[in-house]
Order: structure tokens, then sequence, then C-alpha cells
């Protein structure tokens, strides 16, 4: 079955940054769009980066300039590289995969989803 296992998230400082990372199994990989999602407290869960089968991808406008997300298919591994963190950015980041290769940016189509990594950023 579908696999991901997030890693990468941790503590730092306003102004750092962080590479997430999501190892992918269980399917062809590079036949779904992926995605992030993150998490805060109290709130709901909203996209990030999505990124599809072809490498087109899409930014939430509070990352975009800051985050990149990008894929390793050789290593079936996701990244989302953060940089400029900030305060707000803090959350629960979640790897997401689509049962399609295109990306609609809506979290319900996503059908997997890993267990999340913590990224904290204080200010």
């Amino acid at each position: 079955q579908v696999q991901l296992v997030e890693s990468g998230g941790g503590s730092v400082q306003a102004g750092g940054s962080l590479r997430l990372s999501c190892a992918a199994s269980g399917y062809r990989y590079n036949s779904y769009c992926m995605g992030w999602f993150h998490q805060a407290p109290g709130q709901e869960r909203e996209g990030v980066a999505t990124i599809s089968s072809t490498g087109s991808t899409t930014y939430a406008a509070s990352v975009k300039g800051r985050f990149t997300i990008s894929q390793d298919n050789a290593k079936n591994t996701l990244y989302l590289q953060m940089n400029n963190l900030k305060s707000e950015d803090t959350a629960v980041y979640y790897c997401a995969a689509d049962g399609r290769p295109w990306c609609l940016w809506d979290r319900r189509t996503f059908a997997y989803w890993g267990q999340g990594t913590q990224v904290t950023v204080s200010s």
C-alpha cells in the first residue's frame, strides 16, 4: 500500500531554513500529484505547495518566493525547502499524494497522507 514518511522538521529561529523530506513507497512514484500541507493548532489543514507528475508547481501566496517543492524520482522522495522562515510558518507539515497525476488545490482530493512532522519557528 501507499506509504509516506516525512522527516526534517524541527525548531529554528525566524529567518532560518529547513528542508523537509517525504519518502514514498507502494506505488509508481511520479505517477501522482504530490503536495505539502500544514496545520497549526486550532486551524484547518491548508495547502502549502503541490507538484504534478509533469513537474508543474503551485504555491500558497504566503510561501511563494520562500519555499520550493521538488522531487527526486530516482529516490522516490519529495522535498520542501523552506527559507526565510517566519513564526507564522509554525505548524505540523504533512506530505500527501493524490491518486491522479494532476493537482487540484483541494486537500480533499489527496487520498494518501504521511504522519506529519513538526516545524517550530521562534521569533
